[in-house]
């Protein structure tokens, strides 16, 4: 193989993190010829947990499928089954049973192992080919072609660059990409704990003043743990020796896990929101947290970017059949109008449950209570919010 054809491809993807390489495994399914450009070296395989997971959602675990990666994930993803949603100390609750709706509402994966399933599926794919450490210090794009400069000089080109980069997104401000949003004033801490009683693969959520408290079953009678609070309070906490942190933990998670077991360290992030003006420029589009970041409390964060991997792939292998430019802008086009207004109206939902549910004002918590109650008793609406549960609240739409 030549050097040109070497650097050349049908598509380059900026940004190998979880993201990154779920479109690539998405795009080499679909034959498009793909470069994955990861600044990071690869870690080494390895079996360790390192505290991190991601909640799957029923409809990218049918993206994953469609690639081939969900088979090497399924055997250590724990399924959500039923969720159950609580104002602060009220009896006001909502219920939701997957029995209803007939599929698991998604699953727990840790983070390393569903890199490792990435890494394994795109390694034997021929169209796809990852470059790792690789920085990249330069993009112009022109009326044929995007190129992509590496720190070493390197020239990566296609007709589309894809920026999966993250919400620092070099693609997006290398494009000239505005963004809006805010900051909560909030910190997630997340831990994983292990605990004396069976979780029977509930979730739960318990909405407070200083944020949304999570609990979200995994394998081996383990629990994920997403805790928002004000970022003073967080960062209180955090100081806090690991036998005082596993106490307060204690009494946030109550009795229903019975005792509980601190497992490696928490880690904390940053809470706010940020959504791109547009997702496209010139030979350009934006997948995930390079398009949008929002707040944790519907755990929609990730299986948004899976959206846009499923409506990209969609978009690119139909204008590969017709022939046409891929990254012209009427292909880019209807990528854009597959997925901005869909996640447009998650992140106005999420920032209105956030305002909702993150304050102590009493007539507020009384419509809280109220709303939680009607809809437990409304069996229609309950099954549309059920269906935005595992991400399938729109029926998927043609390009």
């Amino acid at each position: 193989m030549s050097r040109k054809s070497a650097f050349q491809a049908d598509i380059i993807i900026v940004g190998g993190g979880p993201s990154g390489l779920s479109l690539a495994t998405s795009l080499g399914a679909a034959g498009l010829e793909t470069i994955v450009l990861e600044r990071a070296v690869p870690p080494a395989k390895n079996t360790r947990f390192d505290g991190r997971t991601l909640a799957l959602s029923f409809r990218s675990a049918q993206v994953l499928k469609a690639s081939g990666v969900w088979p090497l994930i399924e055997p250590s993803a724990c399924p959500i089954l039923d969720i159950r949603i609580a104002d602060q100390n009220s009896r006001a609750y909502l219920d939701f049973h997957h029995k209803d709706i007939g599929n698991p509402f998604g699953w727990i994966v840790e983070h390393h192992l569903f890199r490792a399933a990435l890494e394994k599926r795109v390694h034997p794919m021929k169209a796809v080919r990852v470059v790792a450490p690789a920085i990249v210090r330069g993009m112009d794009f022109d009326s044929a072609l995007a190129r992509t400069t590496l720190e070493d000089g390197q020239v990566f080109s296609a007709p589309l660059v894809i920026g999966a980069d993250g919400r620092n997104s070099a693609c997006r401000e290398a494009a000239g990409i505005e963004t809006y949003g805010w900051d909560y004033g909030q910190t997630a801490i997340a831990c994983v704990i292990r605990h004396s009683l069976p979780h029977q693969n509930i979730a739960v959520e318990h909405f407070h003043p200083g944020g949304p408290f999570a609990t979200l079953p995994m394998t081996k009678q383990r629990t994920s743990i997403v805790w928002t609070e004000k970022t003073k309070t967080a960062e209180a906490l955090m100081e806090m020796n690991r036998e005082k942190f596993t106490k307060i933990l204690q009494t946030k998670v109550e009795d229903w896990l019975g005792d509980i077991e601190l497992l490696g360290e928490p880690f904390v992030h940053p809470v706010s929101l940020q959504h791109a003006k547009t997702y496209t420029a010139p030979r350009l589009a934006l997948i995930g947290d390079a398009a949008h970041s929002i707040h944790p409390i519907a755990g929609q964060g990730f299986n948004l970017g899976m959206g846009d991997i499923e409506a990209l792939t969609d978009v690119l292998a139909k204008a590969v059949r017709l022939g046409l430019d891929l990254g012209s802008p009427d292909v880019l086009r209807r990528y854009e109008k597959r997925r901005k207004a869909e996640n447009g109206n998650m992140v106005l939902a999420t920032d209105g449950l956030v305002r909702l549910f993150s304050n102590a004002i009493l007539p507020m918590q009384a419509a809280r209570r109220f709303g939680l109650g009607a809809v437990q008793n409304m069996p229609a609406l309950k099954r549309f919010f059920m269906r935005t549960a595992m991400g399938i609240g729109k029926e998927k739409r043609s390009a």
